[in-house]
């Protein structure tokens, strides 16, 4: 199986990017963040405290389900679809507070590692934070995908009604994220693409670029 890893800041095109790439190459497609939001909405809509979170609060009350197929991609918790719902700004705000628990993390990481064995694809493009140097540091294709700031905020708000809120959470996730990791300069053996003057189809034809290159 051929993993792609890619890393990136919020606004760097990281999950369109990734699903257009998986698209191309036949490859399953799996969007590592939505894990991380469905949890923060089934806490959220259940009133559920963090504290309360264990182990088996995350294997057994936490039915988690993904479709690694980029085109029929959604997500399920239990028997009701969240993929939309787990992209509104209310959940963006408190996905933070929900990840940066180890206890998480460390579960997120087996489950990120079992989705993408079990998935069937003889390919995966895995995006999200932290995937290049810690979820698959052993990919056979390592990215990092960034961009000026001000660009990602021009991207984003484009893409969605919200413009200053957007602007306001794409900030604060960056700050949140430079603590943990260094989102501009790659990990050594890691390939940096950089958007900026790059439009959607260059940026897919620069991974895909790499991706030949390193199979």
């Amino acid at each position: 199986m051929h993993i792609v890893a890619i890393d990136g800041p919020a606004g760097s095109g990281k999950s369109s990017v990734s699903k257009a790439v998986a698209r191309k190459l036949g490859f399953g497609y799996l969007d590592t963040g939505a894990a991380y939001r469905a949890l923060t909405w089934f806490v959220h809509t259940q009133a559920i405290a963090l504290s309360s979170i264990d182990e088996k609060f995350l294997t057994k009350d936490f039915d988690y389900q993904i479709s690694l197929d980029p085109d029929d991609y959604w997500v399920r918790v239990g028997t009701t679809d969240v993929t939309y719902e787990i992209r509104e700004s209310s959940i963006g705000e408190k996905v933070s507070a929900v990840s940066g628990l180890p206890l998480i993390r460390q579960y997120m990481l087996k489950l990120t590692h079992d989705l993408v064995l079990t998935s069937g694809f003889e390919g995966v493009v895995v995006e999200g934070r932290d995937i290049t140097t810690v979820v698959f540091p052993s990919a056979q294709t390592r990215i990092l995908l960034t961009a000026a700031e001000e660009v990602r905020l021009r991207r984003r708000s484009a893409e969605l009604p919200e413009g200053i809120s957007i602007a306001e959470q794409i900030t604060k996730r960056d700050q949140n994220d430079a603590k943990v990791v260094d989102f501009l300069s790659p990990a050594q053996g890691v390939e940096l693409v950089d958007s900026t003057e790059l439009d959607f189809d260059s940026t897919v034809e620069a991974i895909i670029r790499i991706i030949e290159r390193t199979k």
